[in-house]
């Protein structure tokens, strides 16, 4: 197959090609914008499917911006296989030549939030604030490793599955070891998607963190009404209004939407970076709580599935993708008040976590044992892979919320995910034999 380079694979969107950028052969044309064009490729050593990013040579031989492009696609390649969350667009591969240039990314189906921006097509409120939650919590990771993604929108936020997300498009990044040419020196409209801009980043002050969070802000605002927050007829009174006026609360766009997401959601876009949430945790927390009140009855969200998990000091060795695929191989449930959960002497192999409610532990109805939130059982019947029966009977004195975790699931897991899971479950069942000991001697 003939060598192509990746500026001359401009054809149009609904033609199939047979073409190869390096190690790619490039299948169709999935999308073109003003600087690159992404194709969906195929990785002829691995078979995987990728989405694969392109650069023109005129592109970076542009006079007035050509140095500025160069810089954020060589800012993007910087990041294959660095950074690793479920909630990120992984980038696998980069190569950068001296005229042009291509990135492979994960390929994903699902599309793009902007067409959930529009009032007739926008998603339930409880699966938005899902999705700001799970923003948050990708956000948090990339600030921990020093970026600012500095574009959040609605077309930077791919869908997969159902509330699963995952932000791409890190070109316009702003990372600790470099300097970027600021906003107003390079055109809003290169940067960034001014719409979603804070005020600190349009006037060309220093950002952190606390901008992309003015930014999905915007998002969840314009997700929740169907209206960006502020709209002008030139981009100086645009930014005019970002950086002077208060938007309308979102409630009083959208009936149906209850009052108290206004505050949380105008929070995250005050005009001062030090009036909005001081964390990503906690603006994540407050998503999450509101989530729940908007939820059918008995729903569970997997913020609070998360936020369980994360807060276990066995599990606090995890990082957020392992607590993630635990959240994922868990089988979860409510369990009414005065609910037997496992039986003595039945057997098993799962273990279980109660992440809310209490229960009590019995032996031929003889008490043994109380346990509370964040309390794990059933253990010995998992390292055992079920060749030792249930020890005692556990029964519900309250509504519990339970995940059961069961070998087949876990086995799904990356190695290092059950690695460390396993070691957290032996110090445990140490933790829990050590405690009985001491009991004994007393």
């Amino acid at each position: 197959m003939t060598q192509k380079p990746a500026f001359e694979l401009d054809l149009d969107l609904d033609q199939s090609l047979s073409l190869q950028v390096g190690k790619y052969d490039v299948q169709k044309l999935l999308g073109k914008g003003a600087t690159g064009t992404v194709y969906l490729a195929r990785d002829t050593f691995t078979g995987r499917e990728v989405a694969l990013k392109t650069i023109e040579p005129e592109v970076f031989r542009d006079p007035e911006f050509g140095t500025v492009y160069r810089s954020q696609f060589l800012q993007e390649a910087s990041l294959a296989g660095k950074l690793r969350h479920p909630h990120i667009v992984a980038i696998l591969d980069a190569v950068v030549a001296e005229d042009s240039g291509h990135i492979a990314m994960e390929y994903l189906t699902g599309g793009d939030l902007s067409k959930h921006a529009a009032p007739e097509n926008l998603l339930p409120v409880a699966d938005v604030l899902q999705i700001g939650f799970k923003c948050c919590g990708a956000l948090e990771y990339a600030a921990q490793q020093g970026i600012v993604h500095r574009d959040i929108k609605p077309a930077n936020i791919m869908l997969v599955a159902d509330t699963d997300i995952k932000i791409a498009d890190f070109g316009a990044a702003s990372l600790k070891r470099t300097q970027h040419v600021t906003t107003t020196r390079m055109g809003t409209t290169r940067m960034g998607s001014p719409y979603y801009m804070s005020p600190e980043q349009l006037q060309s002050k220093p950002v952190t963190f606390h901008s992309d969070m003015y930014s999905l802000g915007v998002v969840l605002y314009e997700l929740l009404t169907g209206r960006r927050p502020f709209l002008a007829e030139n981009m100086q009174a645009l930014m005019d209004k970002i950086i002077k006026l208060s938007p309308v609360p979102p409630s009083e766009l959208r009936r149906d939407l209850p009052r108290e997401i206004d505050a949380v959601v105008l929070r995250a876009m005050k005009k001062s970076p030090a009036q909005r949430y001081p964390s990503w945790a906690e603006f994540a927390a407050e998503l999450s709580k509101l989530g729940e009140q908007v939820l059918p009855r008995g729903t569970i969200p997997d913020s609070e599935k998360y936020v369980a998990l994360k807060t276990v000091n066995m599990l606090a060795t995890l990082s957020d993708y392992e607590v993630w695929e635990l959240v994922r191989a868990g089988r979860w449930s409510r369990v009414d008040k005065g609910k037997v959960v496992v039986r003595e002497n039945e057997r098993g192999t799962s273990f279980f976590f109660l992440a809310k409610g209490q229960a009590k532990v019995t032996l031929q109805g003889r008490l043994l044992n109380m346990l509370n939130d964040r309390e794990c059982f059933g253990e010995m019947a998992y390292i055992s892979g079920g060749a030792e029966r249930r020890h005692a009977t556990v029964e519900s004195m309250t509504p519990l919320l339970l995940a059961e975790f069961a070998p087949a699931a876990l086995e799904k897991m990356s190695l290092g995910a059950q690695l460390q899971l396993t070691r957290a479950v032996v110090r445990n069942v140490v933790d829990r034999l050590e405690l009985a000991n001491k009991r004994i001697g007393r």
